[in-house]
């Protein structure tokens, strides 16, 4: 039977995996939106349409940088998460 601590355990590692395969991809839209509008604020250039192709460009090319990383963490996660399942039911 799975432990209450043990399911606690499991999701906290699990939200530390989401957050950290997420925040590359994050904190690079942040960086090229915030760029982008002070470009838009010296210029005077109020187009709302301006800021998404950069953004989604920056973000395709992060995850391309990125992607050995995330697939590590995920992988990682998931192996130990299915060792330490393996090991609360057999026990």
């Amino acid at each position: 039977m799975i432990e209450q601590h043990d399911v606690i355990d499991i999701l906290t590692q699990a939200i530390t995996t989401v957050v950290l395969s997420a925040a590359p991809m994050l904190i690079v839209a942040m960086a090229v939106g915030l760029i982008i509008s002070i470009f838009q604020a010296t210029t005077q250039i109020n187009e709302q349409t301006l800021a998404f192709v950069p953004k989604i460009v920056c973000v395709m090319l992060a995850l391309l940088l990125f992607s050995t990383f995330i697939f590590g963490n995920v992988g990682g996660f998931v192996s130990r998460l299915f060792e330490r399942l393996n090991s609360i039911l057999i026990s």
